[in-house]
Order: C-alpha cells, then sequence, then structure tokens
C-alpha cells in the first residue's frame, strides 16, 4: 500500500480568489516548483494529501467507471451521427444534425458551472446518483427516437446533463486524494473515456445491422447503467467544506489574467478538439472508404487517446501540466495540418492521423482540469474547473454545427474543415503559451509550470 504523504504549501494556498504567481521573474533557468512564494511561507493551514493507498486509488477506480458511462459516450457521437445521417434523420444536413451532438457537448460542461460549486459545498454522492439516473434515462429513451427533436431531448439534453453529473464531481473527487501525483490520478482516470470509445462503437457497428438502432441504443443503457453503479459505490470526497464555499457560480475569478487566459486556451482547444471527434467517420464515407472501416476509426482514435490521457498524467506531474498542454496542442496542430490535410484520403494517412489526434487529444483532456487546479486552492477546484468550461462549454455548442456549414458551404469538401480546426489550435496555442509568459516570463521556458 502506498502511503506516502506531500504536505501542499504551494501556490494554491494563498488567499481565497486569489491567483498567486512570484513576486519577480525567476532567473533563467529556475525551477519554478522549487522556488518558496510569499503564499507557501505564510500559508494558514496545511491540505495534506495521501497520494495513494486504498482509498484514494478506489476513488479513481469508481471516477474511472462514471467517466466510462459519462466521457465514453462523448467519445462515440461520430458513430452516431453518422448513422443518424444515413437513417432516422436522412436528408438533413449535417450541420442540423450536428445540433444534436453540441447541445450534448455543451451542457456537458455548461452545467458544471452550478454542478462544481455544489460539489465543494455538499461531496458528490448525489450529484453522481442524478447523473446516473439520466444518461441512462437518456440512452434508454434515445432508443425510441424517430425525429430530430427527439434525439435532442433524449440524447441532446438528458445524456448531456447527465454527463455533467457524472465527471465534474468525478474529476473533483480525485483532486482530493492527490496533489503531486494528480496528473497521473487524473490521467488514469480519463483513460475510461477512451476505453468507452474503443468499446461502444466497436460493438455499436456489427449490432445495427443485427437487431438495429433501438436495441443497439439499449444495450450500451445497460453498460452504462452497471458502470454508474460502480462509480455509485467507490467515489468520495474527503476534505471538508471551503469556509466560503457556496452552491452559486462565481465569476470574479476571471479578474486573474492567468486563469483568463488559460480558459480562453481551454475554450478553443475544445473548439478544436470535438470536430474530428463528429466528422472522422462522415469524412471517411465522403472519401470512398468502405463504410466498416469509416465507423473502426473512431475507436482507433479512442485508442490513442487511451494512451494519451494516461501516460502524459505521469510526466505531467514531472514537467507541469500546463507544458504537457502546450505539447499536446502542437501535436493536434501537426496532425490536422500535416496529415490529415495532404493525406487523409489514403488509408495509411486517415489512420494515423487517428491514432496521432486521439493521443494528442486524450492528453489534453485529461492535463485541461490539472491546470486549472494548479490556479487554486484544492477546496474550491471545483468551482473554478467548473466555471472555466461553462465557458468552454460554447465552444463544444457551436464547433460542430459550424464545422458542418463550412462542409457545405465547401460543396461536401472537407478541406475547409481542416483548415478551421488547425488554425484555432493556433490561437489555443498562443493562449496557452501566453498563460505561463504570466507567472514565469517569456524568458524562462525551462521552468516546470
Amino acid at each position: 500500500m502506498d502511503v506516502r504523504q506531500v504536505t501542499s504549501r504551494t501556490a494554491h494556498d494563498g488567499p481565497e480568489d486569489e491567483i498567486v504567481v512570484p513576486d519577480e521573474q525567476p532567473p533563467e533557468g529556475t525551477d519554478l516548483e522549487k522556488r518558496a512564494t510569499h503564499a507557501s511561507s505564510t500559508a494558514s493551514y496545511q491540505e495534506t494529501y495521501p497520494e495513494g493507498g486504498t482509498k484514494a486509488w478506489l476513488v479513481v477506480l469508481g471516477a474511472w467507471f462514471s467517466m466510462f458511462s459519462s466521457l465514453g459516450l462523448m467519445n462515440t457521437i461520430g458513430i452516431f451521427q453518422a448513422y443518424t445521417l444515413d437513417h432516422q434523420l436522412k436528408g438533413q444536413s449535417e450541420g442540423t444534425v450536428g445540433w444534436v451532438f453540441s447541445i450534448y457537448t455543451f451542457l456537458a460542461f455548461f452545467c458544471g458551472v452550478y454542478i462544481g460549486p455544489i460539489f465543494d459545498k455538499h461531496g458528490p454522492r448525489y450529484l453522481i446518483l442524478a447523473g446516473s439516473v439520466l444518461t441512462v434515462g437518456g440512452m434508454l429513451s434515445t432508443s425510441f427516437c424517430t425525429e430530430l427533436w427527439h434525439f435532442i431531448i433524449a440524447f441532446g439534453i438528458l445524456c448531456g446533463v447527465g454527463t455533467s453529473l457524472l465527471f465534474t464531481p468525478s474529476v473533483g473527487a480525485v483532486g482530493h486524494w492527490f496533489k503531486a501525483r494528480r496528473g497521473l490520478a487524473t490521467g488514469i482516470a480519463a483513460t475510461a473515456g477512451g476505453f468507452g470509445g474503443i468499446i461502444f462503437p466497436l460493438m455499436a457497428n456489427p449490432l445495427f445491422e443485427q437487431i438495429g438502432f433501438g436495441w443497439t441504443a439499449r444495450c450500451i443503457a445497460l453498460i452504462v447503467l452497471v458502470s454508474c453503479i460502480m462509480g455509485n459505490l467507490l467515489v468520495r470526497s474527503r476534505l471538508p467544506p471551503a469556509p466560503n464555499a457556496t452552491a452559486k457560480p462565481e465569476f470574479k475569478i476571471f479578474k486573474h489574467v492567468t486563469f483568463t487566459l488559460a480558459t480562453v486556451g481551454l475554450f478553443l482547444l475544445e473548439f478544436s478538439l470535438f470536430i474530428p471527434v463528429g466528422y472522422i467517420t462522415t469524412y471517411a464515407l465522403h472519401k470512398g472508404f468502405d463504410p466498416t472501416f469509416a465507423y473502426q476509426l473512431i475507436p482507433i482514435l479512442n485508442a490513442g487517446s487511451v494512451v494519451g490521457r494516461g501516460l502524459p498524467g505521469w510526466y505531467a506531474d514531472i514537467i507541469g501540466p500546463f507544458n504537457t498542454c502546450i505539447s499536446s496542442v502542437v501535436l493536434s496542430l501537426f496532425a490536422c495540418l500535416v496529415i490529415w490535410l495532404p493525406f487523409g484520403h489514403t488509408t495509411p494517412g486517415i489512420v494515423m492521423f487517428a491514432l496521432l489526434f486521439g493521443f494528442a487529444s486524450g492528453t489534453g483532456i485529461a492535463i485541461a482540469p490539472v491546470c486549472i487546479g494548479r490556479l487554486c486552492k484544492t477546496q474550491e477546484y471545483g468551482r473554478y474547473y467548473a466555471t472555466t468550461y461553462t465557458v468552454v462549454s460554447f465552444a463544444c455548442l457551436i464547433g460542430i454545427p459550424i464545422a458542418g456549414s463550412v462542409v457545405q458551404a465547401n460543396d461536401g469538401e472537407y478541406w475547409g474543415l481542416i483548415i478551421l480546426t488547425g488554425t484555432v489550435y493556433v490561437g489555443s496555442l498562443a493562449a496557452f503559451v501566453w498563460a505561463k509568459a504570466t507567472v514565469v516570463g517569456w524568458r524562462n521556458w525551462t521552468a516546470v509550470f
């Protein structure tokens, strides 16, 4: 059993809602993590973290099951979109059908503005229970859908809110048990979304033909139910409520430049991320690939995502979460403009893109919450995380429909969609680099942050 404990005396422990940065720029080559700050020397209390042990890792396991049910569905939207475009919603434009899945991703993040503060004040138990009911009920309702508005209500709204209720407190609960190893623990839990994105499409593709859409959705609902039961049993918070804990969102934290820039970077990252996830299957069908192969691209992408969520969690604790996120954005940009754009019409090109983009995007998803946790006290983690992703949710709302409109404007061709994705990644890279520079300076690129 790992009983190592770490005492937290970092910049997180400053006054309420204050992001503490060094009083002066560190000398060239200085490791930022090892420098004393005013907050570290004057903190009025210490937070201790188990950093392991049975209870801590059981919470990670519970978070894994909750994220399997929630983020696993999120990583399967490309399959649902491609199938409904050819069947129940045939004749509708890609941009129109895209609203079903953009509403889903929007609510999955937007609802966190209330869920995060409630988690800080009351813990995860009833949030995860409500999320389980809504997600399972939403999938069962989706199995009976035949019209656009049916899908919007069942999958877009019910599953969207349920997903938020499942994964937001799960991320926050892991942060209660880990500090020095938070990147590793969060990354391990986040691999669930990748595994769900592999299992659900591989299961759905043959079942669509054998038992139809309705019973396939019900089978997925059953798996989600079992996973949710495990999440309800295992996810627990540990720290007491923050003294100022409130169930109301607070946007005043955006007065801090570093936090605002990090939020902008995440907004642009999520805008770009869901475009390939949502359209890689329809892109492959447009390019003439075999339908079976086209539907398998989502599992291939998510296979890369599993590695991208788990492995970077280890080195994010070494080089810093912001450095890790910057690297993931650079890799995503490379995958889109250097591989997908010129070589996506070939089998090696599209497979290589799916694996590389899956790895890079998985890293961004897993480490982004750790970046936010770097800027606040752990007891306020839920509120900061939720406030960020409330803004980010609007990127999820508009990204897929805008991409569909770009395809339609280009007469069904996808080159404009790919260039749009790469261009937005450039903006995300600039925001993350600027956020880091506000803390370590423009010259100290060797600092861990």
